[in-house]
């Protein structure tokens, strides 16, 4: 029988890269590096082989999919920011059979899932990021799940969850399961960015003080309660993919029935205006 052994929420700011180049972010996002290393190495004393990574970097607009090619290899530079992420080497094995099992579970739940194997699909960097740090300590397959979900609800994303630990149980594999996405996230406007340091400040007084608020929540293991206000969090504090990473996160976890208290590896850091951090989600 395969298990989540652990899950987490983690950044996946492209200025994590640049704080190992030389310039002014150097040095600056070591707090959140260390964070991934240290949830890779708690991942690989639990003895896990996958991670799997519900990405809000990866838009979609119908249905719901997952990557589950049995290989990530190349060279990745963001649409996004080609500033900040280029030519950013990655290798890393998949577990197509387990991408295939989760797709399977949530069509019989009632969600259509696709699952892909296409050399000519790539992983966005809300995958790659992370796993490029995460990888320094342990060597995981990847199966990246897209949670940028434009045409969806929470509660379908809650199935997706449900989908991914009946898969999990069912499968030989020990499973990472992370949440890859910010807590709030609005941008600062681009006319504004310079003046306001954008590069390390929050855009939103309010969307900071609902973040703290949240982890707090998190930490004292308050999550139905959490989970009542998500929807307006989404929403009023513009979370990144509309959090439909966290629904799925929770989902896995077991809902409102989740009572685990929450670990901050990486202590809340503003980012171009969002709101970041890294969290452990005890498994129960």
């Amino acid at each position: 029988m395969g298990e989540i052994v652990l899950a987490a929420k983690c950044t996946h700011v492209p200025t994590m890269l640049m704080s190992e180049q030389d310039g002014p972010v150097k040095g600056r996002r070591q707090p959140a590096i260390d964070g991934h290393l240290e949830i890779a190495r708690r991942a690989r004393a639990l003895g896990a082989d996958t991670a799997i990574i519900c990405d809000t970097h990866w838009i979609i607009n119908a249905g719901y999919h997952i990557n589950a090619n049995h290989r990530f290899q190349g060279l990745f530079t963001s649409n996004e920011f080609p500033q900040f992420i280029q030519n950013m080497p990655f290798d890393h094995q998949g577990n197509p059979a387990l991408g295939d099992a989760i797709a399977a579970a949530a069509r019989d739940m009632g969600v259509y899932t696709l699952s892909h194997h296409l050399d000519t699909l790539e992983c966005e960097y809300g995958t790659l990021v992370p796993m490029h740090f995460m990888s320094r300590e342990h060597h995981m397959k990847v199966v990246s799940i897209a949670a940028w979900c434009t045409v969806h609800s929470h509660d379908e994303s809650r199935v997706i969850g449900q989908a991914i630990r009946k898969a999990v149980d069912e499968s030989d594999a020990k499973v990472l399961l992370v949440a890859s996405g910010s807590l709030s996230h609005k941008i600062w406007a681009n006319r504004d960015y310079a003046a306001n340091n954008g590069t390390f400040t929050i855009s939103s007084e309010f969307n900071r003080q609902v973040d703290l608020h949240v982890l707090d929540m998190w930490q004292r293991g308050d999550h139905a309660t959490f989970l009542r206000m998500l929807p307006d969090y989404a929403q009023f504090c513009c979370g990144e993919g509309a959090m439909h990473d966290t629904a799925m996160l929770y989902g896995a976890l077991g809902w409102d029935s989740y009572t685990g208290k929450c670990e901050v590896v990486t202590p809340y850091f503003p980012s171009s205006g969002t709101g970041q951090t890294n969290v452990i989600f005890p498994v129960q």
